[in-house]
């Protein structure tokens, strides 16, 4: 079993992503994964992603152990970026790996979801005419989370 997480400025590869994941075990019959892109609309023009170094990879650490001892996975990427990142640009991949695809696909959902209320990441969106705002917590998001 292969956990990798990752906070970093720079983009990933999903491919490179995936293709590692894949080779750490040969009993892998479901691959579940979940791109995450900024969204655009309203005039957004960028979104700024802080964390606290070292928590934060704790964090997600700490919500990836728990999916591979969950949903019994073979392996489990995690990887969350940080910065100013415009519209269409991607800002979190979730992978996992198991056995039969139902797992996969569950831990993926899990960790998504626990991700966004779990983990210690702070979001201010940047829009067309010179404004920001810090993103506050969303009462769906902390709902998707308590219904693992």
């Amino acid at each position: 079993m292969v956990v990798r997480v990752l906070v970093q400025e720079e983009t990933f590869d999903v491919g490179a992503e995936t293709a590692r994941l894949l080779a750490d075990s040969d009993e892998v019959g479901g691959l579940g994964s979940f791109l995450g892109v900024v969204r655009g609309g309203g005039g957004l023009t960028a979104l700024c992603l802080e964390h606290y170094p070292g928590m934060s990879e704790a964090a997600l650490n700490d919500l990836a152990e728990q999916a591979v001892a969950r949903f019994d996975l073979a392996g489990c990427t995690v990887i969350h970026r940080v910065g100013r990142l415009p519209v269409g640009a991607p800002i979190v991949l979730v992978l996992t790996s198991a056995a039969h695809r139902a797992a996969a696909l569950d831990a993926t959902r899990f960790l998504i979801d626990r991700l966004k209320t779990g983990a210690p990441f702070w979001k201010r969106e940047e829009f067309s005419d010179g404004s920001s705002v810090w993103v506050e917590s969303c009462a769906e998001d902390d709902a998707a989370a308590a219904g693992w």
